[in-house]
C-alpha cells in the first residue's frame, strides 16, 4: 500500500476521508453499484479525524444491503471528539467516492491483540450525495452492530477486521478483510485528549 502523507498542521474531516482512501486504493475492476436509499438526515461533520491508520490486503466479504461487492482499501480512521470509522472503499469503477463506514463510540481494546467497536450507525457516500466545499458529504443510517479488529497493535500489524451491523430499515452490513501482513500505515494528524481505548494510541 502507497503511504499517505499528511502534514501535522491540516486539519482532516470526515468527507475528506473518502478521497485519502481512494488516493491510496490499488486499481481493479468490479460491478457498478447504485447508492442506497437513506431516511435519516444527514451525518455531522463536526469531528476532524485526528489517526488515520490503513491497511494493505482485501475483503473477503463485503456486503452492503444485501449486494456482495468488492473493496479497494479499508482504513480505521479516528476523530479528535471519539467516534471511530472503519471506512471501506468500495470498487466501483462508476463512482470514484463511494465510500462505506461502520461508524461507532465506546470502542475497547481487551488486549494487544484485539479491538472492539459497537456500531450505531452507517456512514454511505457516493458521487451522488450534497457536497461541502467541494467534498460529497456521507448520509448516515442508524444501525446496531459491532467491528472486531484482531492483530498484534504495538507492532503495527493487523490480522483481520470483521464487522456486521443491521441498520433501522433492517438492510445488513458485513465486512471480513484480511491483512497481507504489510505493517499498517498510521498518521497522526493533530493531538487530542484520547476519548476511547484506540489499538493504535
Amino acid at each position: 500500500m502507497v503511504p499517505w502523507h499528511v502534514s501535522p498542521p491540516m486539519r482532516l474531516r470526515w468527507p475528506v476521508l473518502g478521497v485519502a482512501l481512494l488516493a491510496v486504493a490499488s486499481p481493479c475492476f468490479a460491478e457498478p453499484s447504485a447508492p442506497i436509499p437513506v431516511n435519516n438526515p444527514p451525518a455531522q461533520q463536526n469531528d476532524f479525524i485526528d489517526l488515520l491508520a490503513l491497511m494493505s490486503g482485501h475483503c473477503k466479504t463485503l456486503k452492503i444491503a444485501g449486494r456482495t461487492l468488492a473493496c479497494r482499501t479499508v482504513a480505521y480512521a479516528h476523530g479528535d471528539k471519539g467516534r471511530v470509522n472503519f471506512a471501506v472503499a468500495v470498487d466501483d469503477p462508476t463512482d470514484a467516492n463511494h465510500v462505506v463506514s461502520f461508524s461507532g463510540e465506546n470502542g475497547k481494546r481487551a488486549d494487544d491483540n484485539s479491538y472492539e467497536l459497537p456500531v450505531d450507525r452507517m456512514l454511505l457516500n457516493s458521487k451522488d450525495r450534497p457536497k461541502v466545499d467541494g467534498l460529497p458529504v456521507p448520509a448516515q443510517q442508524t444501525s446496531t452492530g459491532v467491528c472486531r479488529q484482531t492483530g498484534n497493535f504495538a507492532a503495527r500489524k493487523v490480522n483481520d477486521v470483521t464487522c456486521s451491523a443491521t441498520d433501522s430499515e433492517g438492510r445488513k452490513y458485513e465486512l471480513l478483510f484480511v491483512s497481507d501482513g504489510t505493517p499498517v500505515s498510521v498518521r497522526r494528524i493533530r493531538q487530542s485528549a484520547p476519548s476511547i481505548q484506540d489499538p493504535f494510541k
